[in-house]
């Protein structure tokens, strides 16, 4: 009898261990191999590829898992579904069909493109499973506004790379394009639909979305490689020098300099007035703050606390342009070579 129980709760204790080793992703993926091939399939489409890609490799994680945790993880699923209410099942076709009789088909795809986000152009979509330069070949042709809308939908790293890929002459413009989007209306959003047919025979119902802007613009550019970036900075000055130091202030925050080596943040300092830099610390996080004193004498760095204290309290907006023209200056010495900022895929 004691052996028994000694023994269930053995097993009792595996099982609970095991299952506390299960991500929630695995615990999807137990449920995927449950299905079957036709029904995994079927939901499997309708997934983006990062997804799809964590749940094929947790779909091979769990090929050892026990029974008893097969059948644990399955229990849990059935329990979680009876407690859900049935009031959300059909609601996004009931919500886009109200609003479509409310508003008319217009305004209503401006709304539901706003509070319904998922429901993106299939056309565009589709690009997210295409490696860099089949996209880049595909749309060299194109308008550079439409080729801005479709670097705005994808993977910023991916851009990047689709961008390395395009003439060199026409990135400053797509780049500056990026920046300047807003919003693309369903009549712009159809065009383009047209424009991609040929490639995707989709024939989906544009919604009225947001893209790119001067952070899309900067996350692009923040992956590009240095010789790349110089060049589309460069062009993009000479077509609009404002969008082009907006986009510079949005690629790396003073934040950034943390990953800054000791040597760059002694040589940016030689070139920072101590007053800007003691307004553009007084805003930063502790982790920022002890990468400057950590280069500063003991001395120094007792008058220089004592100096930035006195200054009291300070508007953000006076500390973020202390942080800009201190990023700027960094930027310039790098440039240079006289420090290194770390290169784009470092930062996100």
């Amino acid at each position: 009898m004691a052996d028994t129980a000694l023994t269930e709760a053995a097993a009792a204790a595996a099982l609970q261990a095991e299952m506390a080793n299960l991500s929630g992703v695995q615990r999807a993926a137990v449920l995927m191999l449950l299905l079957g091939e036709q029904q995994a399939a079927e939901i499997i489409k309708y997934m983006d590829p990062k997804e799809v890609q964590a749940l094929g490799a947790a779909m091979v994680s769990v090929a050892d898992l026990s029974q008893e945790a097969v059948n644990t993880v399955l229990d849990q699923f059935v329990a979680t579904i009876k407690k859900q209410t049935s009031l959300g099942l059909g609601t996004t076709d009931y919500v886009e069909k109200v609003f479509k009789r409310a508003l008319g088909d217009d305004k209503a795809a401006s709304v539901l493109g706003r509070i319904m986000p998922g429901q993106s152009s299939k056309g565009l979509d589709i690009l997210r499973w295409m490696d860099a330069r089949s996209i880049a070949d595909m749309i060299r042709g194109e308008h550079a506004q439409v080729i801005a809308i479709i670097l705005s939908v994808l993977e910023h790293e991916v851009a990047a790379d689709v961008l390395n890929f395009l003439p060199a002459a026409g990135r400053p413009e797509i780049i500056q394009r990026v920046a300047s989007l807003e919003t693309v209306q369903p009549s712009a959003m159809e065009e383009l639909e047209a424009i991609m047919k040929k490639q995707f025979a989709n024939n989906s119902s544009a919604k009225s979305s947001s893209f790119g802007g001067i952070k899309a613009a900067a996350k692009i550019m923040n992956f590009t490689k240095t010789e790349l970036e110089s060049s589309i900075m460069t062009g993009l000055s000479e077509i609009d020098e404002d969008l082009m130091l907006k986009i510079q202030d949005n690629m790396f925050t003073f934040e950034n300099l943390m990953s800054v080596d000791n040597r760059g943040i002694q040589v940016l300092m030689r070139n920072v007035e101590p007053d800007l830099l003691m307004i553009a610390l007084k805003g930063a996080n502790d982790g920022v703050q002890a990468k400057f004193f950590d280069n500063m004498s003991e001395r120094a760095r007792g008058m220089f606390r004592d100096d930035m204290e006195a200054k009291g309290p300070l508007r953000i907006a006076d500390v973020e342009d202390a942080q800009k023209k201190i990023m700027r200056i960094a930027r310039k010495l790098s440039d240079a070579g006289d420090l290194v900022l770390g290169g784009g895929e470092d930062f996100v």
